[in-house]
């Protein structure tokens, strides 16, 4: 009779045990996937400010040789200083030096979108590594609390600790690089 006792004590503290990591990773699984989707979107943001600029880029610098085509054909074309000749020539002048201004600014503002998203990422990958940490320390709890295993449950523990502290990353910025999250990317 007190053998029973003793192994359903056990048990019961296995499966506490097991009751209280699921929560406790779920917790925190559930609180960092809301860090992770608002990362999400500032990287979609990003991501759009970069594609807006490299376009207005693209376009400036299509507009600048447009202009110096025209300038040069105008100077080509009239010999002669007629005023509407000078005219086109100091407005083309005049655009050339705005889209020569123009272009470095947008270039470096492209660039610097396209730095934001990559550091968005990295914290991005974090999250990941979390998730995919935490969902199978959850999944090892579960077995340990089948085959009433303790080590399963120190296994399960030892992932969930590298999703919280890969979940910490994430949170806290730090510069942690997971081996998971560029082993899958």
């Amino acid at each position: 009779m007190e053998i029973e006792i003793a192994a359903e004590a056990k048990d019961k503290r296995l499966n506490q045990a097991v009751a209280i990591t699921v929560v406790v990773l779920s917790v925190f699984m559930g609180l960092a996937q809301v860090k992770d989707g608002n990362i999400v979107q500032g990287m979609q943001q990003a991501q759009a400010d970069a594609v807006d600029r490299w376009g207005e880029y693209q376009a400036t610098k299509t507009k600048l040789h447009i202009d110096e085509t025209a300038l040069a054909q105008l100077n080509l074309l009239s010999a002669a200083a007629t005023p509407a000749a000078a005219v086109e020539r100091a407005r083309l002048t005049g655009e050339i030096a705005k889209y020569d201004k123009e272009i470095p600014a947008l270039r470096t503002q492209a660039e610097g979108f396209q730095a934001q998203y990559d550091a968005l990422n990295v914290h991005d990958d974090q999250f990941d590594a979390s998730d995919a940490l935490i969902s199978i320390a959850i999944s090892i709890s579960a077995v340990a609390a089948l085959a009433e295993s303790a080590g399963t449950l120190y296994a399960a523990w030892l992932f969930g600790a590298g999703g919280i502290v890969m979940g910490l990353a994430g949170f806290l910025g730090w510069a942690l690089h997971s081996p998971l999250a560029q082993f899958l990317s």
